[in-house]
C-alpha cells in the first residue's frame, strides 16, 4: 500500500534541466568513485577526522553524499531513520521512513539513492520510500514486501533503490513479480516483471550499458537476469547456482550479495562460500550469456570487487572469519595474487588507488592496485563505534565516509 504527503504536489511542479543521480558504490555502482588530486600516502595516524557524528541508528549501510550533505541510513528501536548530515557534522534531520528487520542481525541495510532534491531508500523491511533532501518530508512510500508478498530470508531485505530515467526500481521478488518499476515523483506503478526463479538475495540492481544494449541486471539467490528498463521485459537470464559446484556446505552458494560489475559485453559476478566467480559473456544479440571462465579464488562474500585497468581486485572467502586479499585478470580469470593482510573486507577505489576496510579488525589501508603483488602505502584503524565493520566506504568530493554501528566518521583523503 502507497503512502502519500500533500507536498508530493508542489514537489513535482519543479523541474530541474538536469538530474544529478548519485548511487552507493559511486556512479555506476561499481565501487569506482571519480576524484581526484587525492592523497598518495596518509600520515602515520591516518587521514584528518574531520568530524565524527553519533546517533544515527545502527546499521550496516554506507553513506551517500550530494552537494552540501551526506546521507545515512540507521535503525532506532524498530524502525529505520534516515539521517542528513552538513559538512560540519550536524544532523540537519532524521526521519522515519519504515520499519526495520528485527530478525538475524538487525540493523539497517540498504543505502540511499539521490537524484536531486528527492532520496530513495528501502528500509530492512521492504518499505521503498521517497524523502525529501532539504527537509526530510516524506513525500510518498510503499510496502514492497506486503504488497507482493516477498520471498524474504533470514536477513531481511538489502537493497538501495536503481533510478532509471523516470523510474524507480527495487527488487521485492514476490510471488507474481520479481523487479517493480514505480514512478519516481508520484510512486504509482509504471510496470512489473514477470517471475525470476530464486528469492530474495540482497542484491542491488545495476544499470547494464553497452553498444545499443541497455538492461537492468538484477539478482536472485538463483539467478542474474537482465530487464529491459522501460516495460521490465526479461531479456536473457542466467542460474548461477549449480549444486554440482557446491563445495561449502548445502545452501551455501544460493545467495548473491554483490551487485554484478561489467566490461562491454562481459559480466563478472561473485558470491563467497567457496562458490566460483563466474565470467560471463552476452551474445551479439543480447539476448543470452554463456560462461568464459570460472575461478574459485575470488569468492567475495559481500565486501564487493572493483575492476582497475584489466585486473579484479577484492577479498576472497576462507570461512566467517577470514579471507585473503586477491587479484585476477579480467581477461583470463588468472590468479595474479592471493595475499594474507589483516582479513577480508570492502574494497572501493577513487583516483587509481584501491581503498579497503578489513570488517572485523577495522583496518583501513590505502593500496596501489599493482596486479603484481599487493602493494600497501598506508593503513590506520577504526576504534569507534561498535559491532562488525561491514558497511563499504564512500568517498566525496575528497572525503573518505566510514562507518561502523551508530557512528558515521568523515577523513580528509584530499591532498
Amino acid at each position: 500500500m502507497k503512502v502519500i504527503s500533500l507536498s508530493l504536489f508542489l514537489l513535482s511542479i519543479v523541474q530541474f534541466a538536469h538530474c544529478q543521480i548519485v548511487n552507493w558504490r559511486g556512479i555506476n555502482r561499481d565501487g569506482n568513485y571519480v576524484e581526484e588530486g587525492l592523497l598518495r600516502v596518509w600520515p602515520e595516524e591516518g587521514p584528518e577526522l574531520l568530524f565524527s557524528v553519533k546517533d544515527i541508528g545502527n546499521g550496516w549501510s554506507s553513506a551517500v553524499a550530494s552537494g552540501n550533505r551526506v546521507f545515512i541510513s540507521g535503525k532506532i528501536d524498530s524502525m529505520e531513520y534516515l539521517s542528513a548530515i552538513d559538512t560540519e557534522g550536524n544532523i540537519e534531520w532524521q526521519t522515519a521512513y519504515g520499519h526495520g528487520w528485527d530478525q538475524a542481525y538487525p540493523a539497517a541495510r540498504g543505502s540511499v539513492t539521490i537524484d536531486d532534491e528527492r532520496v530513495y531508500v528501502v528500509s530492512g523491511d521492504g518499505m521503498l520510500a521517497c524523502l525529501h533532501a532539504e527537509d526530510g518530508a516524506l513525500l510518498w512510500s510503499f510496502d514492497a514486501n506486503k504488497e507482493f508478498k516477498a520471498k524474504v530470508s533470514p536477513f531481511g531485505t538489502a537493497e538501495s533503490p536503481l533510478i532509471v530515467g523516470d523510474k524507480v526500481l527495487c527488487t521485492p521478488t514476490g510471488e507474481s513479480t520479481t523487479v517493480v518499476a514505480f514512478d519516481k515523483i508520484s510512486g504509482d506503478i509504471a510496470w512489473k516483471s514477470d517471475v525470476i526463479e530464486g528469492e530474495k538475495a540482497f542484491c542491488t540492481p545495476v544499470l547494464y550499458s553497452y553498444k545499443d544494449f541497455r538492461y537492468v541486471l538484477v539478482g536472485t539467490t538463483t539467478r542474474i537476469a537482465a530487464l529491459i528498463p522501460e516495460t521490465g521485459e526479461i531479456a536473457w537470464q542466467y542460474c548461477h547456482y549449480d549444486p554440482q559446484r557446491e563445495k561449502g556446505t548445502p545452501g551455501d552458494g544460493v545467495c548473491m550479495v554483490n551487485s554484478p560489475i561489467y566490461k562491454e559485453d562481459e559480466i563478472f559476478i561473485t558470491k563467497g562460500y567457496e562458490y566460483p566467480a563466474i565470467m560471463l559473456k552476452m551474445d551479439s544479440a543480447g539476448r543470452s550469456v554463456s560462461e568464459k571462465w570460472i575461478s574459485y579464488t575470488l569468492d567475495n562474500e559481500h565486501g564487493g570487487v572493483v575492476l582497475v585497468g584489466d585486473h579484479i581486485f577484492g577479498a576472497n572467502y576462507i570461512n566467517p572469519s577470514m579471507g585473503k586479499w586477491v587479484c585476477l585478470n579480467w581477461d583470463t580469470g588468472e590468479v595474479t595474487y592471493v595475499h594474507e593482510w589483516s582479513n577480508k573486507g570492502s574494497i572501493v577505489t577513487a583516483d587509481n588507488m584501491l581503498y579497503i576496510y578489513t570488517q572485523r579488525n577495522g583496518d583501513i589501508a590505502l593500496v596501489r592496485p599493482n596486479p603484481d603483488h599487493f602493494e600497501m602505502i598506508s593503513t590506520f584503524q577504526i576504534t569507534e563505534g561498535k559491532g562488525q565493520h561491514w558497511a563499504h566506504l564512500s568517498i566525496y568530493d575528497g572525503i573518505m565516509y566510514a562507518r561502523r554501528g551508530d557512528i558515521l566518521m568523515a577523513f580528509s583523503v584530499r591532498k
